[in-house]
């Protein structure tokens, strides 16, 4: 299966449509009726929807157990058509329109089965995903030539001891994105350098500085008390959204003293020093964290 390990629990939402075509009135009668001998046609159709969609991973192979945390059906008769509407819903980190789509057919297919002993027409089509929500298919459009910075805080790499892998790691994840770095800074791990690097960036119209190292549990480790002294707009969240993604992987993740937050317009962020550690930042903030960007440009035309 497809390596989903990375990605965030979302809300997901996917609506899939099947339609049941019969060859006669007297056969939407008997449905509306309840006159088919075979049972009710639309509770046992449904019930019948119910068990597909959790019984989807279980027929296709590549397709990922998840938690349902709901699934309805809808009916709506047009003549001699039935058309059947099925949502399924869930907050997990991938998309329920398999799912749906699967319960759908299912449903369909009951309502062949039923409805064939009283009508030989009886046909299947257009078994179609209407809508699906949640996951890259809802992300807002990442905003054009962020002018974006990377700052890698060592002393070591700063003297020339050891490569950066860090930095290197964020500019490569930023790659993904469609962001370059328009400027890539090796400096100590010295609260008087740090600051004078991020106000100089400022000063430059940067929007987005993303900063890693320095933000351990050593005396040497000065990043946060930096950059939270330049901050004029904490966002809480930003940190605790990538601590809390990390520890579910990592449950040292708990002692990263990252944070994230406003000076002026542009955002800071701070991340661990390790490759592994920036990776799950990136993984647990990108791109949803540039949403903030959209939110400054909306303030402006208030």
């Amino acid at each position: 299966m497809v390596d989903i390990t990375h990605k965030s629990n979302t809300l997901r939402i996917a609506t899939a449509q099947a339609i049941v075509q019969v060859s006669k009135a007297e056969t939407i009668a008997a449905i509306r009726e309840r006159n088919v001998p075979k049972g009710d046609v639309f509770e046992m159709a449904k019930a019948a929807g119910f068990l597909a969609v959790k019984k989807t991973p279980d027929l296709l192979p590549d397709c990922h157990p998840i938690p349902v945390e709901y699934t309805g059906v809808n009916y709506r008769i047009e003549d001699l058509t039935i058309v059947i509407e099925l949502t399924v819903k869930t907050i997990y980190k991938t998309g329920v329109e398999v799912e749906a789509m699967h319960g759908a057919s299912v449903v369909a297919l009951t309502m062949y089965d039923m409805l064939k002993p009283i009508d030989k027409g009886v046909e299947i089509r257009n078994i179609r995903l209407l809508e699906k929500k949640g996951g890259k298919s809802d992300r807002k459009a990442i905003p054009e030539n962020l002018k974006t910075a990377v700052i890698v805080c060592s002393d070591s790499i700063s003297n020339g001891i050891g490569e950066d892998k860090s930095g290197k790691k964020i500019i490569e994840k930023l790659e993904t994105l469609k962001i370059a770095a328009s400027d890539y800074s090796i400096v100590a791990d010295d609260k008087a350098g740090i600051q004078e690097k991020i106000k100089s960036l400022c000063l430059a119209d940067y929007q987005l500085i993303l900063i890693t190292g320095g933000t351990g549990l050593s005396h040497r480790d000065v990043t946060p008390e930096a950059v939270s002294e330049l901050i004029e707009k904490e966002i809480p969240g930003i940190a605790e959204t990538a601590r809390n993604y990390g520890q579910d992987r990592m449950p040292t993740a708990m002692l990263s003293r990252s944070v994230g937050g406003l000076i002026g317009e542009t955002l800071v962020i701070t991340m661990p020093g390790s490759t592994g550690g920036v990776a799950e930042y990136m993984d647990a903030l990108f791109p949803q964290v540039l949403h903030v960007f959209s939110v400054i440009e909306g303030k402006k035309h208030d």
